[in-house]
């Protein structure tokens, strides 16, 4: 099925099995959602439970906020990334804050979900990531999804947790087409290995996964290696074990974020990795990440600020060749 349709599935299964699940949003309603996300579900449950909201980010979670202390499961959707920007007061403060102020009286079973990331060419205001805020946000468990198997269990392993998730998609998985095997007993934490490999550990997260397997063949022929690629998954918590038995094993980790690069998430991974594994490694580590620009308009200059499968291969080829992989 499509990345899309599997998220879908999930919402429509949960809130199928248990009627204190809700979800709002802008156009989540009547429209099916701008992504098709929650398409055909106003029909199944009614306008009290799938939510047409005004265009009014702070407004949507501080309302699911409200809900859950009121004894509703709420998945919030917020259309993109940015405009998640908004509704950063209620996330912050109130969606990650309140079971511990309040000595665990109050529990947060909620979901804010929203895809990020660079499209085509949606301009600066509508293609940012800032999973590096929120992974800072003690309170807040972070999943970031690149596989469409991966879609349809975390998403339900969030809505029904009693934790407070975002979930953050990307615009252009939506279409992504994958297997779906729904008697497997996903750990939604782990860290998916993506390719196994012995000479590189190559870490990434949401469409970044897809190209750097777009570039692997590439490298491998090159350097004559041969890479390990992982899917963090979930950003906070990260499965250090999965990365640490992997740098074990190859000796050289490369992180590749669509993140601009100047403070990205990425970076807390090679921190650990410095930290943790330095007498482990073989070679510096490598980050690639975006560009320290706003994202452009224009679709020449769009893909210049971003890593894509020809520079990924690149920047890896001539790091490997500096470091004698």
């Amino acid at each position: 099925m499509l990345y899309r349709e599997a998220l879908n599935k999930a919402l429509d299964e949960v809130m199928a099995a248990d009627d204190t699940v809700v979800t709002l949003g802008e156009d989540v309603g009547l429209y099916g959602g701008s992504f098709r996300v929650t398409e055909g579900l106003v029909e199944k449950y009614g306008e009290k439970r799938v939510i047409d909201t005004p265009i009014a980010e702070l407004s949507i979670v501080g309302n699911a906020v409200g809900m859950v202390i009121g004894g509703l499961r709420p998945v919030a959707e917020i259309m993109t990334g940015n405009f998640a920007l908004l509704a950063f007061d209620q996330i912050i403060n109130h969606m990650a804050k309140l079971r511990y102020m309040s000595n665990g009286k109050i529990t947060l079973p909620m979901v804010v979900r929203f895809p990020q990331g660079v499209s085509k060419q949606l301009a600066a205001q509508h293609s940012e990531s800032y999973e590096q805020m929120l992974c800072a946000v003690p309170g807040l468990k972070v999943l970031s999804v690149s596989d469409v198997n991966y879609a349809y269990h975390a998403f339900k392993y969030a809505i029904l947790s009693d934790d407070p998730f975002v979930f953050i998609e990307h615009e252009l998985l939506y279409n992504k087409k994958g297997e779906v095997n729904f008697e497997e007993q996903l750990d939604p934490f782990k860290a998916r290995i993506v390719k196994e490999g012995s000479d590189i550990t190559i870490v990434s997260y949401l469409k970044m996964v897809d190209d750097v397997m777009a570039s692997v063949e590439t490298i491998e022929s090159e350097l004559g290696c041969s890479c390990e690629v992982i899917d963090l998954c979930s950003l906070n918590p990260i499965d250090y074990e999965t990365l640490a038995a992997s740098i074990k094993k190859t000796s050289r980790v490369v992180m590749v974020e669509e993140d601009h690069k100047t403070g990205g998430f990425g970076s807390q991974i090679l921190a650990w990795a410095a930290e943790e594994m330095f007498y482990e490694l073989d070679a510096p580590p490598l980050r690639l990440g975006g560009a320290d620009v706003p994202i452009p308009y224009n679709r020449t200059l769009e893909l210049l600020s971003i890593p894509t499968p020809d520079s990924i291969a690149r920047d890896i080829i001539a790091w490997g060749k500096k470091n004698d992989v």
